[in-house]
């Protein structure tokens, strides 16, 4: 490696005041640069892949690999069926060891897939693994276009800018941040319980935040579980048991996250202990349990209950907060003003409240001989139809686990009082998971009525006459009697209520956590990242990301584990490299950088050397190149994407075009 190619020395980077100091460096990277004479200039090898058909039924590759031969700095340009697999690496890493190229650009698939891929074989061959460039032709090409010669031009042109770029690739190093091999949860539900007993399976601590007395969340109140009919109070009380006593464990009971900031490896949080359960009220989510005391188990690491504030240091958080049941208007199906109506979580405390030798269902002293059940109250709402709260938004998406609990609740009834007569009324029945259809056929054997509505024509609650059998008439136009508008008479109305987005404002607003159009915390990628956020460090558990049922939230959990342990299993984390470099002999200390920086503690004014300069915090900053564009002196280059590369990148766009100055 020329010295030209050489980092400075690492020094430690100053941490915002909400954190303790630790050491944050960029490593000189430890991988030669290059094979052959730097004077001659990087030897740039260009590999085209046909993806079996994907690319090369759409894209002339071999006229691609024609035109890539001939650039400047390209020294080899080759194509191959398939140039992640074993053969095509093959075919790279053998140019590379041969000493004919040191730089290397791929012509493929979306970096998001296999970048990663070619990295690990640069490592292989002893080459920085910063030292490739993806060029995607196939989302970006051959999936987008039909007209073949159009489609080949384009490829060509994206690999003219990645050869562009290639030319002035610097080798670069991750940023090494020391992490604390502590994990904080937030929220005792299930999925909370479930990822801090898998946290100390894997070797980390775990400070566990519960806003309630107990845990357990709001699977704690209910009766059953489906689709197996386990009790929900054992099923809860065996997650309690797998980490209470644990020294590895600290339960804060009856507590709140007040403050929480820092970055991956290095979060600190304030953590209020002993705040009562009226106090949270406003702000309470589904995922914590109804207000019951309960003793800490003697040998258990427990936080005082008193009301004070502690800090906690961790090197991931991991939010566990749940949801809260939607909460019907009065104007909704009677809720709250008609004599019984009742929400599903309701009703199903109701069953398990019951005696199991009950021999009959009863409301207010009169005893229930019909049960209607209405679906999709507070979820699926349409423009027009339904009316936003005030302030707030209608609930589109779909809560999906509402329609199996329904089922599940409707077939237990059934079980217990063969006599009533139950009415489902729904607009599709999304039955979606393993056993969850066998629970839909269940209740149709069971004798429970279906009518299905129109989501603009929801069915209509009224008061039955005085001299009615019935407490209530819903009237409904079912569609499986071809339209017919019916009035059906019950005692009891249970609204099946949707999941809705708990508050968790203050936890949002201190790691600037984004949310998705439904209010659900959004997570990077639901397939390749499903369980982070775009804040490193940062892992999503349970129906906090949204609607869940509990086995999806336990799956989450175990998968947030496993990711915290390979994040910390180290001592250490590594970033990408990407992020901004000053350039002090440059810098004028003017301070439109930071006024521009979208990340708070990012980048800061430092005195240095007789004035102010410019200072970045690898870990925090995010690469975004906001401070680049608005750097009067031009002292600032985001690593892996300067100005230089930009500006090559442009001049292959519009080779053989007059562009206007």
């Amino acid at each position: 490696m020329s010295e030209s190619d050489k980092l400075p020395t690492p020094t430690p980077i100053s941490t915002p005041s909400l954190t303790p100091k630790k050491a944050v460096s960029v490593q000189k990277p430890p991988l030669a640069a290059a094979k052959n004479d730097k004077t001659s200039g990087p030897g740039i090898g260009v590999y085209v892949c046909h993806c079996g058909g994907n690319i090369a039924d759409v894209v002339d590759v071999k006229g691609v690999v024609d035109q890539a031969s001939g650039l400047e700095g390209v020294a080899i340009a080759r194509e191959n069926s398939f140039m992640c697999s074993d053969p095509g690496q093959s075919m790279i890493l053998e140019d590379i060891r041969a000493g004919r190229v040191d730089r290397v650009v791929i012509a493929a698939c979306s970096p998001s897939l296999h970048e990663t891929t070619f990295r690990s074989l640069l490592v292989r061959a002893d080459v920085n693994p910063f030292l490739v460039e993806q060029a995607n032709i196939r989302e970006q090409c051959s999936w987008v276009h039909h007209n073949h010669e159009e489609a080949t031009a384009k490829a060509a042109t994206l690999v003219r800018m990645a050869v562009g770029k290639a030319r002035h690739l610097k080798p670069l190093s991750p940023v090494r941040v020391d992490a604390a091999k502590r994990a904080l949860v937030i929220g005792g539900g299930v999925a909370g319980l479930r990822a801090a007993r898998d946290l100390v399976g894997l070797g980390i601590d775990v400070d566990l935040v519960e806003r309630e007395a107990d845990l357990g969340g709001f699977v704690s109140g209910l009766d059953r579980l489906y689709p197996d009919g386990e009790v929900a109070g054992d099923f809860v009380e065996r997650l309690v048991s797998d980490i209470e006593g644990d020294p590895r464990v600290t339960i804060h009971r009856s507590a709140e996250v007040r403050r929480v900031g820092g970055y991956i490896g290095n979060f600190t949080a304030t953590i209020a202990s002993g705040a009562s359960s009226a106090d949270q009220s406003a702000d309470q989510s589904a995922d914590q349990s109804a207000d019951q005391s309960a003793d800490q188990s003697a040998d258990s690491t427990s936080a005082s209950t008193s009301n004070v504030e502690v800090e906690v240091e961790a090197g991931v958080v991991v939010v566990a907060t749940g949801f809260r049941p939607y909460a019907p208007t009065r104007r909704e199906f009677g809720c709250g003003r008609l004599p019984g109506v009742v929400t599903l979580p309701d009703f199903g405390r109701m069953l398990a409240d019951l005696p199991d030798t009950a021999s009959s269902l009863e409301v207010d002293g009169r005893p229930v001989r019909s049960v209607g059940f209405i679906h999709c109250v507070g979820s699926r709402q349409l423009e027009g139809v339904h009316k936003p709260p005030k302030g707030g938004t209608l609930n589109k998406h779909c809560s999906r686990v509402c329609c199996t609990a329904t089922l599940q609740t409707a077939t237990q009834l059934r079980d217990r009082f063969a006599d009533v007569a139950i009415h489902d009324f729904y607009q599709d029945i999304r039955a979606y998971g393993r056993g969850h259809e066998e629970l839909y056929e269940q209740a149709s054997r069971a004798d429970v009525i279906f009518h299905r509505y129109a989501g603009d024509t929801p069915p209509k609650v009224r008061k039955a006459p005085e001299d009615d059998e019935n407490g209530l008439l819903v009237n409904v136009v079912d569609g499986l009697t071809w339209g017919e508008e019916l009035e059906i008479g019950v005692d009891l109305l249970v609204l099946s209520v949707g999941m809705t987005p708990g508050d968790i404002g203050t936890i949002i607003d201190n790691l600037k956590l984004a949310t998705s159009a439904d209010g659900f915390l959004q997570e990077v990628h639901p397939k390749l990242r499903p369980v982070e956020m775009a804040v490193n460090g940062v892992l999503l558990a349970g129906a906090c990301q949204g609607p869940k049922d509990i086995l999806e939230s336990c799956a989450s959990a175990s998968a947030v584990a496993v990711k915290a342990a390979v994040l910390l299993g180290k001592g250490y984390v590594e970033l990408e490299p990407y992020v901004a470099e000053v350039d002090s002999a440059r810098c004028t200390g003017a301070g439109q950088c930071q006024e521009a920086c979208p990340v708070e503690g990012a980048l800061e004014l430092v005195e240095e050397g007789g004035g102010r300069r410019a200072k970045v915090n690898p870990a925090i900053c995010t690469g975004c190149g906001c401070c680049v564009a608005v750097c009067p002196s031009g002292a600032i280059n985001v690593a892996g994407w300067t100005l230089d590369q930009f500006a090559s990148m442009v001049e292959a766009i519009t080779e053989g075009e007059e562009v206007a100055s």
